[in-house]
This record gives structure tokens, sequence and C-alpha cells, in this order.
């Protein structure tokens, strides 16, 4: 079982794809997110990475700065402030 996972930026869509766990810092705390997980909206923290365990292995660390994490029967959508991906510079 997997989850559909969407990360957007204002700018442009970061990453889509299945995974098989979701970890992200919220305001409220650090949520792990595997599939069945109950729908929930949470507020992203700012200058953390949200953690992305892809189906079929291999992990994705994406440092997010500020946003929102929704969870629904569908999946996970991220929305981000600003998104940058391993190896990205950060623009000035």
């Amino acid at each position: 079982m997997s989850l559909h996972v969407e990360l957007v930026s204002v700018e442009r869509e970061v990453w889509s794809g299945e995974a098989e766990s979701v970890v992200a810092r919220t305001t409220e705390g650090e949520i792990g997110i595997l599939p069945g997980h109950a729908p929930l909206l949470g507020q992203l923290a700012e200058g953390h990475d949200v953690r992305i365990l892809q189906q079929g292995g291999g992990e994705l660390a994406v440092n997010v700065s500020g946003g929102f994490l929704s969870v629904t029967d569908q999946g996970v959508t991220i929305l981000a402030e600003s998104a940058t991906l391993p190896g990205e510079t950060v623009p000035a």
C-alpha cells in the first residue's frame, strides 16, 4: 500500500509520486504519515525538511519554508511557500 504525494511550492511542482511514508514538522510538532492516515490539515513549521520515503526505497528530503500539509483519502498534498530539493541552490 502506498500514498500519493504532491509537493508544490508557489513557483512550481517540486515532486509528485508514490511514497511509503511522509514525515514533516508542523507548528504542533513532527508528524509521520502512513497509508490509511486519518484526514488532517497542518501548518508547516518554517525551515524544516519534509522527508518522503519513496515507494520501492529511497528517501527524499525537501527543505520547505512555511505552508500547509493536507492528508485526505486521495493522499498527501504539501503546499509550501518555498521548497528546495537536495543539490539546489536557494535563490537570493
